[in-house]
């Protein structure tokens, strides 16, 4: 069964010895981030960490680390604890591909235990953590995602936009220009209404894991998590707006961004591994009317920086599945598994093995990949290998590198792609646009027996006989 909501997967990972507990008091200025980052920085991930005693904000808790590694992704998707993320990739494309369950609306929700609206709106009471040095503000919104509705149709759109407290009222939102979220805006901004929003934090990891991927404009996240997750996501009204929010979310923050209001943002020290933002830079911000919450609620937050986080693995299983899906959507033949490397964010770089099956078929697959839904927006290597490597495999990768890559004619170049203004390989002044590449490592189809290499393979019975009697072997 699915997790109901945030509570359920914490107590799943406690279950299998996935999270610690954080009982010594810390403080939200720079100490829990570090607390966090350093056990992140451990091996295989380090655990999930929830921490219960924050300095000034009794009764309130903050949960961190919770999927940098790969066993908690497999529990997030209710997998089993050995499954590899090119397999969490596939189980993702498996449950979604021509499948949606749009979400079911509720009289009622636990996110709404507690209601605090008007005047007495006080984002200072939210355990935002301020999370690197160099950082502008503290950051409430690093594991929370922002509602927003489109004008023209009505669909709900769930996005990651990270999310600075500016003060009391104003939550400071960073929608990246041609996001959905933005797109739904300048509808409102050519209406001159305020959009009505919701920014969203502590729920089943399915909504967050949706939220920071990509999928067609038209379509609502909420729809995809409910495929994902094999059940609908309950939903209830927001209590300022329309807005169907998450009804067993840890809080809800309910506002309006309005056209023309802008309030300086940033830096902040974002998943590149690079500081984002000067401190001066204008962005919108949520005008906050409400803020629901339940009763001791749980701040969900990733301390994002420097690869790897549960940002880098989520976008690395999550970017995976949402590029693997668009090309099965485009019916391509002999794609045989595709692989954004956590490392990358799961979306700057991927590695896809293929049987090249008539001419042109692997710069057809380099460019299908680029031309994707998911693929256009920042994507900037594509790595083709052939169907006998595993794109998991990092030395089996750079074997396809070394021995079956020749750069003269493996390389092309494409001059002008969409970008992430995020990207530090780019100046600040420039970063809407990148240059892209495909390095093919694959045998080209036209080649003849002649000039074919000719791989090596074990005799499988041989190989069978071997491992049938393996601990013979070692008496």
């Amino acid at each position: 069964m699915p997790y109901a909501d945030l509570r359920e997967f914490i107590d799943r990972l406690e279950a299998e010895s996935q999270l610690r507990y954080v009982d010594k008091e810390v403080d939200w200025n720079l100490e829990l981030s570090h607390v966090a980052k350093l056990n992140e920085e451990q091996q295989g991930g380090g655990s999930a960490l929830v921490f219960s005693n924050i300095k000034e904000h009794p009764g309130r808790r903050v949960f961190t680390s919770a999927l940098t590694a790969r066993e908690r992704l497999a529990l997030a998707l209710e997998m089993p604890l050995t499954t590899s993320l090119m397999n969490l990739s596939q189980e993702w494309v498996d449950r979604i591909h021509n499948n949606r369950v749009s979400p079911e609306v509720v009289s009622s929700g636990a996110c709404q235990e507690n209601v605090v609206a008007g005047d007495d709106v006080d984002l200072g009471t939210v355990p935002a953590p301020w999370f690197y040095p160099g950082d502008g503000g503290r950051y409430l919104g690093t594991g929370g995602f922002l509602i927003s509705k489109s004008l023209r149709t009505g669909r709900h759109n769930l996005g990651t936009y990270r999310a600075m407290v500016g003060d009391k009222d104003r939550l400071c939102i960073y929608m990246i220009k041609a996001k959905d979220g933005e797109i739904d805006f300048r509808d409102y901004i050519e209406a001159g209404i305020p959009m009505p929003v919701a920014y969203i934090s502590g729920t089943d990891p399915t909504l967050f894991m949706c939220a920071s991927t990509l999928f067609g404009l038209d379509e609502s996240e909420y729809d995809v998590a409910g495929a994902l997750r094999g059940k609908p996501v309950d939903v209830v009204k927001a209590t300022t707006s329309d807005l169907l929010v998450p009804a067993t979310a840890e809080y809800v923050i309910e506002g309006e961004i309005v056209p023309g209001e802008t309030m300086p943002e940033g830096p902040f020290g974002e998943y590149t591994g690079h500081y984002s933002g000067k401190g001066d830079e204008e962005q919108y911000f949520i005008r906050v009317k409400a803020i629901t919450h339940r009763n001791d609620p749980i701040l969900w937050a990733t301390t994002v920086g420097r690869p790897t986080t549960d940002t880098h693995m989520i976008m690395g299983v999550n970017r995976t599945a949402s590029l693997w899906n668009d090309l099965k959507q485009m019916q391509i033949p002999g794609i045989k598994s595709v692989y954004g490397p956590p490392a990358s964010a799961g979306r700057m770089l991927v590695i896809i093995s293929m049987t090249p099956m008539y001419h042109g078929h692997s710069t057809q697959v380099g460019l299908a990949a680029f031309a994707s839904v998911t693929g256009n927006y920042g994507l900037k290597t594509v790595i083709l290998v052939d169907d006998d490597i595993d794109p998991e495999n990092m030395d089996q990768v750079m074997y396809a590198l070394s021995f079956k890559y020749q750069p003269e004619f493996g390389t092309q170049i494409l001059r002008r792609g969409r970008s992430t203004p995020l990207d530090p390989s780019l100046p600040r002044s420039d970063r809407f646009m990148t240059s892209r590449i495909i390095i093919d490592c694959t045998t080209p189809y036209e080649w003849g027996d002649t000039d074919r290499p000719h791989r090596i393979y074990l005799d499988d019975d041989m190989a069978a006989h071997v491992k049938a009697n393996w601990d013979g072997y070692f008496e």
